[in-house]
């Protein structure tokens, strides 16, 4: 999916970050980056873009207001250093809020959203696009690795990081478990352990308080069991 963008803000430094981060995307194209909504009009009326990058606070004009003299706008990811616009700007129905400074780890959260919400537009029905045919992408040393659903086997947490287990190779992720299980389809994916969360499917057995996912025994937590099984047997008998 090749998806069109452009960024708008009055401040260059905060224009380079956003360029910079958009360089770990092949698939994403920068149609044009402007320090005032105005001048990107032409390109918004004459190009397909898909996403707009936009500040709220400019000098020439407050990009909500911008927002409303539109009759059809693309979706919107605001990158602004106030947090009091949230709830006005959710109001026009943007697609996700950022915060200035924007870290790399929040900025990837929101293409992933956005990756998805265009593949509903483009005709696949929520849950095709929450399928095993779906992924993500996270970030593995200094390279963006795109993940397929279907592959992951478990995640084991390692304090300031998370090891993914897929069946193509293992990861280690600079994340937390509750953040990267936050980002995966909850009917393929479970949290069993304060230490774990496993592909539902993959699961060969039952046994105990523990789980079989190939030849790894995962421990079912305490505070998770009654939750954990109950959908584990479910599935088990499907």
């Amino acid at each position: 999916m090749n998806i069109n963008c452009v960024i708008i803000d009055d401040e260059i430094l905060a224009i380079q970050i956003i360029e910079k981060y958009l360089e770990e995307f092949q698939n994403i194209e920068i149609l044009g980056s402007f320090t005032n909504p105005i001048d990107a009009l032409q390109t918004l009326e004459e190009k397909k873009v898909d996403v707009i990058f936009m500040d709220i606070n400019m000098s020439k004009m407050n990009g909500l207001e911008f927002l409303r003299s539109m009759e059809n706008y693309p979706h919107i990811i605001i990158t602004t250093a106030y947090r009091e616009y949230a709830v006005e700007s959710y109001d026009l129905d943007v697609l996700d809020y950022l915060v200035k400074p924007i870290p790399f780890h929040r900025f990837l959260k929101s293409i992933n959203k956005l990756i998805q919400r265009l593949q509903l537009e483009q005709g696949h029905t929520q849950e095709q696009v929450e399928n095993k045919n779906s992924y993500f992408f996270v970030k593995v040393e200094k390279k963006l690795v795109k993940i397929r659903f279907e592959d992951i086997l478990y995640i084991e947490s390692l304090k300031d990081y998370i090891k993914m287990f897929t069946t193509t190779g293992d990861f280690l992720v600079h994340k937390s478990l509750t953040g990267i299980t936050e980002e995966l389809p909850s009917q393929y994916f479970l949290r069993l352990h304060r230490c774990y969360t496993v592909a539902i499917d993959k699961i060969a057995s039952v046994e105990g308080n523990t789980v079989e996912i190939g030849s790894k025994r995962i421990p079912i937590g305490r505070k998770y069991i009654n939750h954990a099984k109950g959908i584990i047997l479910k599935n088990l008998s499907v």
